[in-house]
């Protein structure tokens, strides 16, 4: 178990040079871990911190649910100077307040505090789907740089074995041909080492570019394929610790909610409103008798009530339009459960499997691989063997090392679905 693991560590130890070498990054520039990634992202993202901004949209509607319609001010007046009646007038001054029935005010404060709950759950969703995002670029870097590191391993390899073999040749024990055969592995490992420094590079744009660091910053990355905490946990547990905590689930809940507020608000808005009023009304008029004209003005206080006859109109539309988005809320809420579930079983059975494979790397692969490297190096330095046999297992080494690379890369991976299918931290904040 212990040679296992020093082993593995000297494969995937060169991480940290090749990392060094290949990130343009200053000297001040610390090591991100994948929890710090993730903090970054949250934190400066420009899709979340939109997201983010449009809470002032909620907050504005919940504002405007909770407002009392305006006063109406009326103003009216009256001459009968066009009828030859100059001295007859009248002015009103009167002013009004439609009143909401049917308790409307605080239902549609209760549909706009449930579109505000829909909201803060869709954020936090983003926020999952993009931790998870994050993970993937973060191990999609590791990844390309652990292989950088190997890539720059297989070409020492093959100056060495090229020194060996140019020594053998001044000493007369093989052909020339050995040694081109040996240079030509060289030029190949040389190519290699550039495609791969390529996809490094890319994985870790894309990675910077979620971070959304500025223009030239390329922090260090610190974290490991190997690293792994994961403790069991049993597959119903996930499931229901799932439908607990996933937001978007409680987001499609806050909507099948926000349906039943929006039905009730429809079927109050069938309730026609109240509008009172009052006005002062001042009449002057003039009467005439016995040659003698005289004045009279007088002063009224009335009151006004009016309201709709709901005949025509009982806002049926209205409820109909309500409970058809209720029913499409609450089967949408019963298939992301659903969804969410099969979701959990994927990423389990996925984790599984690439656990599997890795500890079929670690028990009985890469136990005797470098130890059959070191073996036939030393056979060939001594004319044991030919150089096609150490080239062949050369490239052998190589390429299972890459899978191994590969196969704890999957591990991570599935661990990131499962993380982000049950909307919870699996390996304790690790990296």
């Amino acid at each position: 178990m212990g040679t296992t693991a020093f082993r593995g560590a000297r494969l995937l130890l060169p991480v940290a040079l090749c990392l060094l070498a290949a990130s343009p990054v200053v000297a001040e520039t610390q090591a991100l871990s994948l929890r710090q990634a993730v903090e970054t992202a949250l934190s400066n993202n420009p899709d979340i911190t939109s997201l983010r901004k449009e809470a002032g949209i909620f907050d504005a509607a919940s504002l405007r649910a909770g407002l009392l319609p305006n006063p109406t001010l009326e103003v009216e007046g009256a001459t009968g100077a066009l009828t030859g009646s100059s001295a007859d007038n009248t002015l009103s001054l009167g002013i009004s307040q439609e009143l909401l029935l049917g308790d409307k005010r605080n239902k549609r404060s209760l549909v706009a505090e449930r579109d505000m709950a829909a909201y803060r759950w869709q954020v936090l969703d983003r926020e999952r789907t993009l931790k998870e995002q994050v993970q993937g670029a973060y191990y999609d870097a590791l990844l390309a740089g652990q292989r950088l590191a190997l890539a720059y391993r297989s070409i020492d390899l093959n100056k060495q074995l090229l020194q060996v073999a140019e020594d053998r040749l001044n000493a007369g024990d093989i052909p020339e041909l050995e040694m081109y055969l040996v240079q030509v592995e060289l030029a190949r490992s040389e190519g290699a080492r550039i495609d791969i420094d390529r996809a490094y590079l890319e994985s870790s744009s894309r990675l910077f570019s979620l971070l959304a660091l500025p223009h030239g910053e390329a922090p260090l990355l610190n974290g490991s394929l190997d690293a792994w905490t994961f403790k069991v946990a049993n597959l119903a547990d996930l499931k229901r610790l799932a439908l607990n905590r996933r937001p978007d689930l409680k987001a499609v809940d806050a909507a099948a909610s926000k349906g039943d507020a929006e039905v009730a608000l429809a079927e109050a808005e069938a309730i026609p409103n109240l509008t009172a009023g009052v006005a002062l009304s001042r009449e002057a008029s003039s009467m005439e008798i016995g040659g003698v004209e005289g004045r009279e003005t007088a002063y009224t206080v009335g009151l006004k009530f009016s309201m709709p006859i709901p005949l025509f109109d009982r806002n049926r539309a209205g409820v109909q339009e309500a409970r058809a988005k209720r029913s499409s809320a609450e089967i949408r809420a019963k298939a992301a459960a659903v969804t969410v579930e099969r979701e959990v079983e994927s990423a389990w059975a996925s984790l599984a499997n690439a656990e599997k494979v890795v500890s079929l790397y670690k028990s009985s692969i890469l136990r005797q691989l470098e130890e059959n490297l070191t073996l036939t190096q030393e056979a060939y330095r001594l004319g044991e063997v030919g150089i096609l046999a150490v080239i062949e297992e050369q490239k052998k080494f190589f390429e299972v090392s890459d899978s191994y690379l590969t196969a704890l890369h999957a591990r991570q991976m599935a661990m990131a679905k499962l993380e982000s299918a049950v909307a919870a931290d699996m390996n304790g904040g690790e990296q």
